[in-house]
């Protein structure tokens, strides 16, 4: 088992998306999303933005691992596919990415999609090198209602800049046990940027 983390810049409910008793990450991180294996943990802490700093967003398991082709045409992630005239929480939707009839990636109106829909080629080229999408029933989504993570392992545990660390051994045990004693599993808050108002995402250019 490893334990990765990084600093989860944009909480929207997208990336990762906690709806649904399931929490999916398909989107964005695609260097995890690419060497993560079923029984590894991936933990979002907070960014200076959101003034999460040190704090805890989320704790997801590896469960399943799909590639996106799976994840598209599997039952159970339908209500994954956003909705652009849902709520805002189907409007925020994953499951973005399938081929056409002549095996052309596309990516449906979403987060990541252009202002009128279109698809932003950049955002589809990231998030396609993660080649896989990861799936967890075990995890500890808290949003907006992030927590300490505990001082003796934070500068373990939390990541200062882009891209991701491996959290050492013992305080990514120590805090995983600290999760299970303390917090019930499955979504606890909503995500911090989740308002009254449907945001795109540009990416890096």
């Amino acid at each position: 088992m490893r334990i990765f983390t990084y600093v989860v810049a944009r909480d929207y409910g997208f990336a990762p998306n906690p709806f649904g008793k399931v929490c999916t990450l398909s989107a964005c991180k695609p260097d995890i999303r690419r060497v993560a294996k079923v029984g590894d943990w991936i933990l979002g802490t907070g960014s200076v933005p959101n003034n999460a700093q040190g704090k805890l967003i989320y704790a997801m398991e590896v469960n399943e691992i799909l590639t996106f082709e799976q994840y598209w045409a599997d039952p159970r992630f339908q209500f994954k596919k956003p909705q652009m005239n849902g709520s805002l929480r189907q409007m925020y939707g994953d499951n973005i990415y399938y081929k056409d009839i002549n095996g052309k990636w596309m990516q449906k109106d979403s987060h990541h999609a252009n202002p009128d829909g279109s698809i932003n080629y950049n955002n589809q080229k990231t998030d396609l090198k993660g080649k896989y999408v990861l799936i967890s029933y075990n995890y500890y989504y808290f949003g907006k209602n992030f927590i300490d993570i505990p001082q003796v392992i934070l500068s373990d545990v939390c990541k200062k800049k882009q891209g991701f660390k491996y959290v050492p051994n013992p305080a990514g045990i120590l805090l995983l046990n600290h999760l299970k004693r303390n917090y019930k599993k499955g979504k606890l808050g909503n995500p911090i940027q989740l308002t009254n108002t449907f945001h795109r995402y540009k990416g890096n250019k």
